[in-house]
């Protein structure tokens, strides 16, 4: 059976640039590639095709060769083998940002990329509960918290002595042991060293060569005015230390607010419920209360109802780092006494008989409305 033209299998012409091919063959890779086909032979060899026409097309030697004679005359050379094999192909450049390090690319020096094990620290959650008003007038606390420091005893290093790690010698520093499986190089994190290339000889008593040791530190927190229930206070740098002197992570302080005896907090807004006597709501008042932030001075209207809201304006929550504040809202239940003495059940009985109600029934939907009024 023919071999098909390696032109036409990566879909470039005749005289295509050397970036023409490699974005051809990048293209048809990635959609044939088997990690993205289980299962599927036919686009594993159409895999393996486009590998063998790139190995051959992108090589000057072997082009100028085919060019010239055809498949006839490269005897073989660009036949078979592993498609990751040979050829001064850098088949990392093409497959680097899709596959990472799952394929063998090359090159298993000492000096590469991989001897960089700079780890970045964890990420901390502190959830930290306040009182009302400190929510709504900022505060400042010191809290403990543990977390993971560079080792006193090592300084880091991880190792007794103070030599550090050594390479490893199953994987030579590289981090991973490569082996063939099929038609492509496979690599997987070298058991022996975990990963890192590198490996402590006599690790420290103290961190056991972690490098880091667990300890117990004091930190202030600064609560602003006007914070919420959840709200996330971050504090970079704060968090776990980072591997062989990677950056520190960072702390997340979560707040959570202890409720208020007498007010109700909803946004900014600040809400309460007072009673007043009867003759307040009819003939109206004037009182003070204590507010949240002091003395708040209160109008009774004549004719009050009970469950009427009366808003205070700007008695409320202040807004989170900005100008103003929320306001205080008074809800007013008016109290029917229970018992009369005689004199008050008198005058009582003088104000009805100057007093005409209409006791015609009420529709259901009224009655709603007034269940609502007095919830």
């Amino acid at each position: 059976m023919s071999k098909a033209d390696y032109y036409e299998v990566l879909g470039v012409s005749h005289d295509a640039s050397e970036q023409e091919l490699k974005s051809a063959y990048r293209k048809k890779a990635l959609k044939y590639h088997p990690d993205r086909n289980p299962g599927n032979h036919e686009a594993e060899e159409k895999f393996k095709e486009a590998s063998e026409a790139y190995q051959v097309l992108c090589d000057a030697d072997k082009r100028a060769v085919y060019d010239r004679y055809g498949h006839a005359g490269l005897n073989g050379q660009g036949a078979g083998g592993s498609p990751f094999s040979g050829g001064g192909i850098d088949l990392g450049d093409i497959f680097g940002d899709l596959f990472g390090d799952m394929f063998s690319m090359g090159g298993t020096g000492h000096g590469g990329a991989r001897n960089s094990r700079q780890q970045r620290g964890d990420d901390l959650r502190f959830d930290l509960t306040i009182n009302f008003e400190d929510a709504i007038f900022g505060s400042e606390t010191e809290v403990k918290i543990r977390r993971l420091e560079t080792c006193a005893t090592c300084h880091g290093s991880g190792s007794a002595s103070g030599r550090g790690p050594t390479i490893c010698g199953h994987c030579h520093g590289s981090g991973q042991i490569r082996y063939q499986q099929g038609f492509f190089a496979v690599a997987r994190a070298c058991a022996a060293c975990g990963g890192t290339g590198s490996i402590i000889g006599d690790p420290c008593t103290t961190c056991r060569g972690e490098g880091r040791a667990t300890a117990e530190v004091k930190l202030k927190v600064k609560v602003p005015p006007g914070v919420e229930e959840g709200t996330r206070i971050r504090y970079s740098g704060e968090g776990d230390a980072g591997r062989t002197s990677g950056p520190k992570g960072d702390l997340y302080i979560i707040l959570f607010i202890r409720p208020h005896d007498f007010f109700e907090r909803h946004g900014q807004d600040l809400y309460c419920v007072i009673p007043i006597s009867f003759p307040q709501a009819t003939l109206g008042a004037e009182f003070e209360i204590e507010g949240i932030d002091g003395t708040v001075n209160i109008k009774i209207p004549e004719g009050t109802q009970s469950g009427r809201e009366l808003r205070v304006r700007g008695r409320g929550v202040p807004f989170l780092n900005e100008k103003g504040s929320g306001d205080l809202i008074v809800k007013v239940l008016v109290q029917i006494p229970r018992k009369l003495s005689r004199a008050q059940r008198e005058l009582v009985t003088k104000l009805a008989e100057t007093m005409e109600v209409d006791n015609k029934p009420a529709s259901p939907g009224l009655l709603e409305k007034m269940k609502d009024l007095f919830s």
